[in-house]
């Protein structure tokens, strides 16, 4: 009988990102005792500690050749394996990037119903799994339950509590058959852009600019507001669209979908494909020179005003309060 829940990361140096631990948080409160973190690629193992802290039980880490570099069919493959030698009632994906691209390929091999982008997994009263995921670019919430006897999860980033114990996580030794032929498509190289800023996806606090800035000169207002917070930096589709800003900051429906605690939204019109992406945030805080602007139907927090005047007054005073506090 299917038992406990695999949780599929990724990591780089031994390092995982912050959704990892949320979601094997998560994980164990749905399966205590019963949790398997699944890490790929050199150093894996070097993730069990931590890992385990936040709630994995054993920790499988595939460090051989072929899962150096990420390959969507090959590590597919593989965590379809894992999936079958430990038979787990669930997996979990983070909707990263990363994770997008795995799911699906996973759930295809499994013949496994799969919901994406969840803010909450549960169980239901017939002691089955099941999730809630944002619908119709985030104006409602849909209750999801999957019916397949295995099901697969995507969880979007900075939404779970972590929690922590006082452990570290079992590595558990799962030799698979690894054929380098069924590797495809291999990613040969990253080319990561250096930044002392927060990764989006996993930012606190977001400014974001919108065409109201005018210029790609202007951003560095923002920049300075986003300095005093330290805060990550994000943009509107245009402004990217524009070069303005790269790509990496575009937020939206076909951007990145972020989570924050407090996401500024700085002349931005407030578009249906941009609330999409922030519709996880707790708190918005709009500035916009029009008062009708939509972006104020979803703020929780406006300000009608030139954001040349406010954003620089507002950074000032974030940091006069840093220094007296």
């Amino acid at each position: 009988m299917a038992r406990g829940i695999l949780v599929a990361t990724n990591q780089n140096g031994g390092r995982v990102r912050r959704v990892a631990y949320e979601m094997v948080s998560l994980a164990q409160t749905l399966a205590p005792g019963a949790v398997t973190a699944l890490t790929f690629g050199a150093e894996a193992e070097k993730t069990a500690p931590e890992l385990g802290r936040f709630g994995a039980d054993q920790v499988v880490a595939l460090n051989a050749p072929p899962y150096q570099q990420y390959s969507s069919d090959g590590f597919a493959l593989a965590v379809q394996a894992v999936v079958e030698r430990l038979d787990p009632e669930a997996v979990f994906f983070p909707a990263t990037a990363w994770g997008k691209d795995l799911a699906p390929r996973v759930a295809g091999l499994l013949k496994a119903g799969l919901a994406s982008d969840c803010i909450e997994v549960h169980r239901r009263e017939d002691g089955r799994l099941g999730a809630v995921r944002p619908v119709y670019a985030g104006k409602a919430f849909a209750t999801v339950a999957i019916e397949s006897p295995r099901a697969l999860f995507s969880i979007r980033p900075n939404i779970q509590a972590v929690t922590t114990h006082d452990r570290a996580g079992a590595l558990l030794d799962v030799n698979l058959d690894v054929d380098a032929s069924q590797f495809q498509a291999v990613v040969v190289d990253v080319k990561a852009q250096a930044s002392d800023k927060p990764e989006l996806t996993e930012a606190d606090i977001i400014v974001s600019g919108g065409r109201g800035i005018k210029a790609a000169e202007n951003f560095r207002v923002l920049e300075d507001l986003a300095d005093a917070l330290g805060a990550a930096l994000g943009s509107s589709r245009p402004v990217a669209d524009e070069g303005w800003v790269p790509h990496s900051y575009h937020i939206g429906q076909t951007g990145k979908v972020v989570s924050p605690t407090v996401y500024f939204a700085v002349g931005i019109s407030g578009a249906i494909q941009h609330l999409a992406g922030i519709s996880g945030s707790k708190y918005i805080v709009a500035i916009n020179n029009d008062p009708d602007a939509p972006i104020f139907k979803a703020a929780n927090y406006g300000i009608v005003g030139d954001l040349f005047q406010v954003v620089p007054a507002l950074a000032a005073e974030i940091r006069r309060i840093k220094q007296e506090a």
